[in-house]
């Protein structure tokens, strides 16, 4: 089962544009996201620049609208996420729990539709998706093997 662990830091809503975690924050981050990568259950992860670097597209009566950073109205952003693949929510909660977050972090777990998840009408709507998923699969063992070969 895949989940991903969205990361919402208190505060980040209106970080400036050039904030960056501290050192000592990044060194324990990186011990945990080599945890979840010897224990084999990391697919993806990324941190993300603050809203204040951010556009926002709305869709007001069907016609898009563009918005720039910062999103005063905000109450809470995403700061970056973690893409796990475990055997059960049960394990995702495990994994967000040994996170080095402190009083100004939240995760959020959220499990992943799967494509097995959906209806044979909704399948039958989303016809192009199993050559998406067959395309992007290919492009992510591509860019292992890339990741690979540069380790050697």
């Amino acid at each position: 089962m895949r989940f991903m662990m969205i990361v919402i830091p208190k505060g980040y809503e209106s970080a400036p544009a050039d904030a960056m975690p501290d050192a000592e924050t990044v060194g324990a981050m990186d011990k945990y996201n080599n945890a979840l990568l010897e224990a084999g259950v990391v697919l993806a992860m990324e941190g993300l620049h603050p809203p204040s670097t951010g556009v926002r597209v709305t869709f007001p009566g069907g016609k898009p609208v563009v918005k720039d950073g910062p999103f005063p109205e905000a109450k809470e952003v995403v700061g970056g996420f973690w893409m796990i693949d475990v055997k059960s929510k049960a394990e995702a909660i495990k994994w967000a729990k040994k996170c080095p977050g402190g009083d100004d972090m939240t995760i959020e777990i959220r499990q992943v539709q799967e494509w097995e998840d959906f209806t044979p009408e909704v399948k039958a709507a989303a016809k192009h998706e199993p050559k998406i998923r067959k395309a992007l699969e290919k492009k992510r063992k591509k860019t292992v093997k890339k990741v690979a070969k540069k380790k050697k």
